[in-house]
């Protein structure tokens, strides 16, 4: 199981992608999930139920799909703040894309599909999180100024997985 984490804007559902058919695996995105199995959005739920409550169903989806057949799959940015989610990780290959502030807002710019980008404080919510990245992380990936087939092949290098053969 390869699980990438980082914060909005990072590059997770676009090289978990490229990882998962590069390697011949799926790709699973937490919050696709979530709102397959709810039937409803993120920001829906978000909206209608608090973040909190979006936590909890969060927390419990990811414990299912970690537990599933191995898999690409790419977290929401809060998702690792969660506690019984930070312990679940330990057993898998966590890669952190590591993102600058500024380059994630010029990436996610006018995405609607965000709910967090209309929260005040935006930018000590992104600092907050930088601590609990690294400290789940089993690989650190800078993505600045990258194009995803580079950080695509840096991770799988880096976490000397194989691909499928080309």
């Amino acid at each position: 199981m390869i699980v990438l984490i980082g914060f909005m804007g990072a590059g997770k559902t676009t090289v978990g992608r490229l990882l998962a058919d590069r390697l011949g695996l799926p790709f699973l995105d937490s919050d696709l999930v979530i709102e397959q199995r709810t039937g409803r959005q993120v920001r829906e739920i978000f909206a209608e139920n608090g973040e909190p409550a979006f936590r909890i169903l969060e927390h419990e989806v990811i414990v299912d799909l970690l537990d599933g057949p191995d898999a690409v799959l790419a977290l929401g940015g809060g998702a690792p703040e969660h506690p019984g989610t930070q312990l679940r990780l330990k057993q898998a290959d966590v890669v952190y894309l590591q993102v600058g502030y500024q380059q994630a807002m010029q990436r996610v710019a006018g995405d609607e599909y965000r709910p967090l980008l209309a929260r005040p404080g935006l930018d000590e919510l992104y600092q907050r999180r930088l601590d609990v990245y690294g400290a789940v992380a089993s690989l650190i990936i800078a993505t600045d100024g990258r194009q995803p087939e580079a950080i695509g092949a840096d991770v799988i290098e880096r976490l000397g997985v194989t691909g499928l053969p080309r």
